[in-house]
């Protein structure tokens, strides 16, 4: 496999170029975006800052952005038709809106399978419906931080209705076998939404493959602006009951994306995945011929490749500071079953004091209970307190890993 052109990649970043020396390993909390995207959302600000659906050029185009933008989206996926994409505001939305809908169809199939793994808005949405009925059922953590498809076999049943899990955990960076889960959800006759935020930077998702039914991503964690997207198996979503006006179809992506939503971040969320699909391509190379999905496997596949050094080198820098605790999968041999999102106390050292000693020294990481409380409390942690997490993505470095290691060392020093 080629090597990965790190430095061509930190070039097209703005923030990793202003001269601040900052460290972003804070990246599950949101990316940094490489000039296209900026270049994307100024260009769509300044020459058609209008509504769509208007008999006139700049409308038009506003239109045809949309359009692309689902294309592109529908491409990164793997979605068998664009339509099955929707824009809107952030995942936690989305998940809200499917869970309402769903809420209203429980029928017989009453059980709702969740998961401690995961981010509180792919938890709470869902057991907001037990005011409607619905009977929740935990898909329980295991003492290594992952989900074995053994344990929710014993869950399922004729009155399972939906499995509710994410795709790779945004506190441990753990990745989830969804294929499975959908395979054995499916056996029962219950459907899957998967609450895939954390993955799309890290490797190549495929919705087809996967089997799942819904889905839902976050812009800004995937290089682009604040926005989310909806994707839902055509059949489901056109079963969705949604709020809608009298004028709009029932039909996706209309009946689900109620209102006007910020057509200057999709065009910068279409633009990033551009990005993604170019960063195969070596300079001075053509356009590949290839299509854009092609383009975007074989990116994923150098960014995974690449990533997997990471982990491993900061898995086994932290091994070797006395005390440190890594939580969920901590064996640099099996850096395939996780990203480079690393959780990690040390001794005594409250985590928000150590995030903040890093921060003295633009080392940017995250304490906390990563929007995951449930998680900590089953790895016997406070939610109170929570850990520290060290967040990277394809733009980081291994230079970058030595200066955080070597900060850990000199605050253990003071």
């Amino acid at each position: 496999m080629a090597e990965f052109p790190i430095e061509r990649v930190r070039r097209m970043f703005p923030a990793l170029n202003r001269g601040s020396g900052t460290v972003f390993f804070d990246n599950a909390a949101g990316a940094q975006i490489p000039q296209p995207v900026f270049a994307a959302m100024n260009d769509h600000l300044l020459c058609r800052n209008v509504q769509r659906g208007g008999p006139y050029r700049e409308s038009q185009e506003v239109d045809a952005v949309i359009a692309r933008a689902r294309q592109t989206v529908a491409a990164l996926l793997n979605a068998a038709d664009p339509d099955e994409i929707s824009f809107g505001m952030n995942a936690t939305s989305f998940i809200r809106l499917v869970s309402l809908a769903l809420g209203q169809s429980l029928s017989d199939r009453r059980e709702i399978i969740v998961s401690e793994l995961d981010h509180e808005a792919n938890v709470a949405t869902w057991l907001a419906l037990t005011r409607e009925g619905a009977v929740i059922r935990w898909w329980k953590v295991r003492e290594d931080g992952s989900l074995n498809l053994s344990d929710l076999e014993q869950l399922l049943c004729s009155r399972t209705r939906l499995v509710a899990c994410t795709a790779a955990s945004n506190a441990l960076g753990t990745i989830v076998d969804v294929a499975g889960v959908a395979q054995r959800a499916h056996a029962v006759g219950a459907e899957v939404f998967i609450d895939c935020v954390h993955y799309p930077p890290h490797g190549s998702v495929d919705v087809q493959d996967w089997g799942c039914d819904y889905l839902v991503c976050s812009g800004y964690k995937i290089f682009g602006p604040h926005m989310g997207f909806l994707w839902g198996r055509r059949k489901a979503l056109e079963a969705l009951p949604t709020f809608r006006e009298d004028f709009i179809p029932d039909v996706p992506p209309s009946k689900i994306e109620v209102g006007t939503f910020v057509y200057e971040n999709v065009a910068g969320m279409s633009a990033a995945v551009e990005y993604l699909a170019g960063l195969g391509k070596e300079p001075g190379q053509n356009d590949r011929p290839d299509s854009l999905r092609a383009r975007l496997v074989h990116s994923m596949e150098l960014i995974r490749a690449y990533e997997a050094t990471l982990s491993q080198a900061l898995l086994n820098g932290l091994h070797a500071i006395k005390g440190v605790k890594v939580y969920g999968v901590n064996d640099p041999s099996a850096v395939n079953q996780r990203v480079p999102t690393i959780c990690f106390n040390w001794g005594d050292v409250p985590p928000a004091t150590l995030a903040a000693k890093l921060g003295e020294k633009n080392i940017a990481v995250r304490d906390g209970h990563m929007y995951s409380p449930r998680l900590m409390k089953r790895l016997g942690i406070s939610p109170a307190c929570g850990a520290v997490r060290a967040s990277l993505v394809h733009y980081n470095t291994h230079e970058e890993i030595r200066l955080f290691l070597n900060a850990l060392q000199g605050i253990a020093g003071n």
